[in-house]
């Protein structure tokens, strides 16, 4: 580029892929936590108050998991794989119009300059 920088839209797409692979990897973790850690009633015993208060332990610390920590990751990793994809279109866009500009339109480059 002529500001004397240059982007590797190479580098920023493998970036996006990789976002998207942590994304699909992450299924693994939210199912877990969603359907690998149920508590059947009488699995703590029964009979006394203790009980209970496990069974609620649980179900707030699996709430806290799957919405406040997995959900919170995946928008997360999600949000910056899309700035990250539309940082790399704008880029690419300016490199194409640059181009232009130094082929005057023609396609072929300007000698001249």
């Amino acid at each position: 580029m002529a500001d004397g920088y240059e982007v590797d839209l190479d580098a920023l797409d493998q970036v996006v892929k990789e976002l998207n692979q942590v994304l699909s990897d992450m299924s693994g973790p939210k199912d877990k936590a969603k359907y690998g850690t149920y508590l059947p009633n009488g699995s703590l015993g029964n009979g006394f108050t203790e009980a209970q208060e496990l069974y609620d332990a649980h179900g707030e610390m699996k709430q806290k998991i799957e919405v406040d920590m997995i959900a919170k990751i995946e928008k997360l990793v999600d949000k910056f794989g899309k700035k990250a994809d539309k940082a790399r279109g704008v880029y690419q866009d300016a490199e194409a119009e640059n181009a232009v500009k130094e082929t005057g339109g023609s396609g072929v480059a300007d000698r001249n300059s």
